[in-house]
């Protein structure tokens, strides 16, 4: 683990190991690939840009961004609550939706978390077990586990994060990549739908709880061998994309997660990156994107062992290396190279003696895409069984 201060420096190697997709790419990436993504609006809305990219060049408009369990979004389909059920922002609200390609080449399924562990989210594992295997998993929990679930939240939510990655360790196959999504860097007032109004003096605290629920977070889904990308990190300059709620992001933001979790899954998988020219003089991403602002407070809290004004980065930055490419291009075309590498990406992993890799061999040929929509079974109630 390593704590540095927030400084050019630092920032600067940010976005030169990003790549900028292209659907093309997208679908090749996740060809014959099954994705879950799991978690709150936040990584409801990681699927939706992952389900749009997936098919067409364009960005999210707001009113998509803003949709909440509406019956169809881009050749996607509501499989269990939302408007199926009842619209509301109590800790029982539903929301399956699941997309496949026109090809049948590309399957995403997205289930809305209120909670990191529960009884609902083994109903989703069992369904994982017995239905066909995952590919990459995306999941994410924090918002609603540190301010719906009483005075001893922080404690539950350490509790079930180690639920969560020891069931996960369990059900999910070792050719399954696991990304943990640290949650993203919250405003100073805080209005979003799932904060009620008698919990509004929990606005203030809420964004250093959330610095201190990364920090768990990180270290168990590195303690189990689990990749974790660090949006907190990645979107601390980025906070004119935040909306004015102080939690959700425009479609610039999302576009921006999306490249950075597309190439992350591409470097785990062993993908080359595809090649790409850009103007002379660009920078990539646009120095546009961030804007430092100082009254920004990101530090962690006091007893994690760092003083205030000292962030947590994901790590040692890797050094340069020397290559003949000229900034702003990559290598190759995204070709699979059939064998994932085995590779610690948790900022906080700590090798253990023996630990075995989670990450063998794929079957790459192998057709997931069996599991048409019309096989799943009609919900008789508004809310997914769990």
């Amino acid at each position: 683990m390593v704590f540095c201060l927030e400084n050019e420096e630092a920032r600067r190697p940010l976005g030169s190991t990003m790549v900028q997709f292209q659907a093309s790419e997208v679908q090749q990436l996740l060809h014959n690939k099954f994705v879950v993504i799991l978690g709150d609006s936040i990584q409801r809305a990681v699927y939706k840009d992952l389900v749009l990219l997936l098919q067409k060049d364009s960005l999210l408009t707001a009113a998509q961004l803003k949709a909440k369990g509406e019956l169809s979004f881009e050749q996607d389909q509501l499989m269990a609550g939302g408007q199926l059920g009842e619209l509301h922002n109590g800790t029982q609200y539903r929301e399956v939706r699941q997309f496949c390609s026109g090809s049948g080449h590309h399957l995403v399924r997205f289930y809305f978390l209120t909670r990191v562990y529960s009884e609902y989210l083994e109903g989703i594992l069992e369904e994982l077990t017995y239905g066909p295997a995952p590919d990459l998993v995306i999941i994410n929990s924090c918002l609603w586990d540190l301010s719906r679930y009483g005075r001893c939240s922080m404690e539950s939510y350490r509790e079930n994060l180690e639920r969560v990655f020891m069931r996960m360790d369990q059900v999910l196959p070792d050719s399954c990549l696991l990304v943990w999504n640290m949650a993203m860097p919250l405003g100073e007032r805080v209005t979003g739908g799932f904060l009620l109004p008698e919990l509004q003096p929990l606005a203030g605290s809420l964004r250093r709880d959330v610095v201190e629920g990364n920090f768990y977070s990180a270290t168990l889904a590195g303690d189990h061998c689990f990749d974790v990308l660090d949006l907190h990190f990645h979107f601390r300059h980025a906070v004119q994309h935040r909306h004015r709620d102080g939690v959700h992001w425009d479609q610039h933001a999302h576009r921006h997660l999306s490249h950075l979790l597309l190439t992350h899954v591409a470097d785990a998988w062993g993908v080359e990156l595809p090649k790409r020219d850009y103007p002379h003089g660009q920078p990539f991403p646009p120095h546009e994107f961030f804007n430092f602002n100082p009254t920004e407070d990101c530090s962690m809290p006091p007893h994690l062992g760092c003083s205030p004004g000292v962030n947590f980065v994901p790590g040692p930055l890797p050094p340069p290396v020397p290559s003949p490419i000229p900034h702003g291009q990559h290598r190759g075309l995204a070709v699979h190279r059939g064998m994932p590498r085995c590779i610690h990406t948790s900022p906080y992993h700590v090798p253990r003696t023996g630990a075995p890799c989670r990450q063998r061999p794929r079957h790459s040929d192998r057709l997931i895409h069996t599991y048409k929509l019309d096989k799943w079974p009609p919900p008789h109630s508004g809310t997914w069984p769990g």
